[in-house]
């Protein structure tokens, strides 16, 4: 595994919009992960513009191009390990006996982040379209060595 310091994107419930100003956050980036409902594989070409993408199917993403996105996935990133679903309450192991740093989820449209026993939770909320009052977000994590640091991105779309 590699040392060093990595910018990853985080992004999820993006429900076919991709928005410029999504993109526009994501630069700079080395990797992508999209935690699920993205509606359309419009979505992920877009995303792949940036850096490659690792994504989950979300419990909307139910069309023929979906069916070849894993419900989780593992993302090595330096030496962290970094376990992604959809939907936080389908967790089914203990991530910190599993060895992850984080886990990153979305399905809540709301952004949040915290750490319990050392593992970050990551919830990037949702960069489609707006959804109750909740924020139009992603998030970016930072991994150093084994550590998984996380920021909040609220977006602000064009009129």
């Amino acid at each position: 595994m590699a040392a060093g310091v990595h910018a990853i994107g985080v992004i999820s419930d993006t429900h076919g919009l991709l928005r410029p100003e999504a993109v526009a956050a994501l630069r700079g980036v080395e990797r992508i992960v999209h935690a699920g409902d993205v509606g359309s594989p419009d979505v992920l070409r877009g995303l792949e513009t940036v850096a490659p993408v690792t994504a989950v199917r979300g419990n909307n993403d139910r069309a023929a191009w979906a069916r070849d996105l894993p419900a989780t996935e593992v993302v090595e990133v330096g030496d962290a390990l970094l376990y992604v679903l959809h939907d936080l309450a389908e967790l089914d192991l203990d991530p910190r006996a599993a060895g992850f740093a984080a886990v990153i989820a979305g399905h809540s449209h709301a952004p949040r982040q915290e750490e319990r026993d050392g593992v970050l939770f990551f919830n990037p909320g949702s960069a489609g379209p707006r959804r109750f009052r909740l924020p139009i977000s992603l998030g970016r994590l930072t991994v150093e060595g084994g550590r998984v640091r996380g920021t909040l991105v609220t977006l602000e779309p064009r009129p």
